[in-house]
């Protein structure tokens, strides 16, 4: 179905991929992995011909899709065999409402009108949408966006499907769902998939094969095999398989099943480990009171309590339209409570889920020689290159990859030295390395005495960060305690090591190596 043979790409003086051969059958999902900005935004682009009819560059090489080659092909000569969903679900929204939405592509390509609400109908059934079904889109929360940008392309009926990072912006249970869809239908549909991905605990266990981009000085190489094959030795490479290396497992797993299956003297052995506990939080921060908010009908927020104290991290987790985001925007005071008091002593930041928003120069050194401020030429840098290194300065923000365009709202927001840190899906397009470097800096400032809250559907993220968790429904609170006592409590949000480990308490791969380590 797709035949890559010897890509190259390169923009103005910049390699991203060399060489890059790799033969994708029909019916297939494969999964593309790779560090942040190594190039797989490149190559699903080049897949559906968007590189370099859209994206400029220069390119070398062949890549054939359906027998059509890209390269002379345009994408909207692919209209009727590729569908494509971008990291950003938003930016291809060109309707009202959700129904519209899943109809424009068929309208496009003349279906009858019988034929597209037959479609539709199957559309709203297999993603969960028809209680959203005339919503408008300007409504809809982050994930609710991304399920209704795949339906917009599954109604048109592709046989290859290309996305980029699709479930990025789901909660775990939706993600399971969307993925277990796709899978459905690469085996019962023959619809080949190509999906790019950060979060591999997520999408490991129901991909055919794997795609590694591996960087270069000439652009980044491509090693492409089954799952096992490919991870057992990435740099990228899911919590369970780095379990399976520390424990010297063979094969490594890649899925939470069959690491359970050799567990049993791992758990024996750190079944006594103690974990270390932080020190007393310090004085209060924020306290949110009663909040309640409204979008007309629409309840977003009942009456949720939350403090918050210096040198802690607190996790929100729920559900896609629990009211995370909201509950984000009223503690910085940018969305007014319908009810309820937020008392915030201390200046705030809130890095939003769309980090665009904060970027508006045309360069990454005029965003951070902005944000200096008081605090000195180059401080801005500093923080930027702790949380995400190597990112250009003469890049325009609006060509990076979106976990370097996140990276860099985090640090701008950062250098006003703010007491109060709010993010909101901090890791959206973060590779593993980049995300522990996010929380490095995220525990140097828990330890110099700031409090931050992350609203995230990241579970191996809040596992590595949060002191506590609150998790809402419907905009109630229906928990609210320690992180490690909720994350191992839950069937859903259980983090992969907890769940191959389950019952010893440990989150990480990092706290079982410490635990192996004092178990000699």
């Amino acid at each position: 179905m797709i035949e890559i043979d010897q890509l190259s790409v390169r923009y103005g003086p910049t390699p991203v991929l060399h060489q890059v051969s790799a033969h994708i059958p029909e019916g297939e999902l494969c999964l593309v992995v790779g560090p942040t900005g190594s190039g797989k935004s490149t190559l699903l682009g080049a897949i559906a011909a968007r590189v370099p009819h859209l994206s400029g560059g220069m390119v070398s090489g062949h890549v054939r899709t359906g027998g059509r080659d890209t390269r002379q092909a345009r994408p909207r000569d692919l209209a009727d065999l590729v569908g494509v969903v971008s990291q950003d679900p938003r930016s291809s929204f060109v309707t009202d409402t959700v129904e519209d939405e899943l109809a424009f592509t068929m309208e496009q390509l003349g279906i009858p009108e019988p034929l597209m609400r037959r479609r539709v109908e199957d559309v709203l059934d297999l993603l969960d949408l028809a209680g959203l079904r005339r919503r408008r889109l300007a409504t809809l929360s982050g994930g609710e966006a991304q399920r209704v940008a795949i339906g917009a392309v599954l109604t048109a009926q592709p046989r290859v499907l290309v996305l980029d990072e699709p479930t990025s912006a789901l909660d775990p249970g939706a993600a399971e769902d969307v993925l277990a869809t796709l899978a459905r239908l690469t085996h019962d549909a023959a619809l080949t998939v190509v999906l790019a991905e950060h979060r591999l605990e997520r999408v490991a266990g129901f991909a055919d094969r794997v795609l590694a981009l591996e960087p270069g000085p000439d652009g980044a190489t491509a090693v492409i095999g089954s799952p096992a094959e490919v991870l057992a030795t990435s740099a990228i490479a899911p919590p369970v398989t780095e379990l399976g290396r520390l424990a010297g497992w063979d094969p490594v797993p890649v899925t939470v099943r069959a690491a359970r299956r050799h567990a049993g003297e791992l758990r024996t052995r750190v079944s006594g480990a103690v974990v270390d506990h932080d020190s007393a939080p310090g004085e209060e921060l924020l306290r949110a009171e009663r909040l309640q908010v409204r979008y007309g009908a629409i309840s977003a927020l009942a009456g949720v309590d939350l403090t918050l104290h210096a040198g802690t991290i607190t996790a929100v987790l729920g559900r896609n339209g629990a009211g995370k985001s909201t509950l984000l925007w009223a503690l910085a005071g940018a969305q007014r409570p319908d009810a309820g008091t937020v008392q915030v002593p201390h200046r705030v930041a809130l890095v939003p889920q769309s980090p665009e928003d904060l970027l508006y120069r045309l360069s990454v050194d005029a965003e951070l020689a902005a944000a200096d401020g008081a605090a000195g030429p180059g401080a801005t840098r500093a923080v930027l290159d702790q949380i995400s290194s190597g990112i250009p300065g003469q890049a325009n923000p609006r060509d990076l990859s979106e976990g370097q365009r996140l990276a860099l709202a985090v640090a701008i927001q950062l250098a006003a030295q703010p007491r109060v840190l709010l993010l909101d899906e901090p890791t959206r397009g973060l590779d593993y390395t980049a995300k522990e470097q996010l929380a490095a800096h995220l525990d140097r400032l828990r330890r110099s005495g700031h409090g931050v809250v992350v609203a995230s559907h990241d579970v191996e993220f809040v596992a590595l960060v949060a002191d506590r968790v609150v998790q809402l429904a419907d905009g109630e609170v229906v928990a609210d305690g320690p992180a490690r006592e909720l994350l191992t409590d839950s069937l859903l949000t259980a983090p992969q090591v907890a769940r191959v480990l389950a019952p010893v308490p440990l989150l990480t791969v990092a706290e079982v190596r410490t635990a192996v380590e004092r178990a000699g």
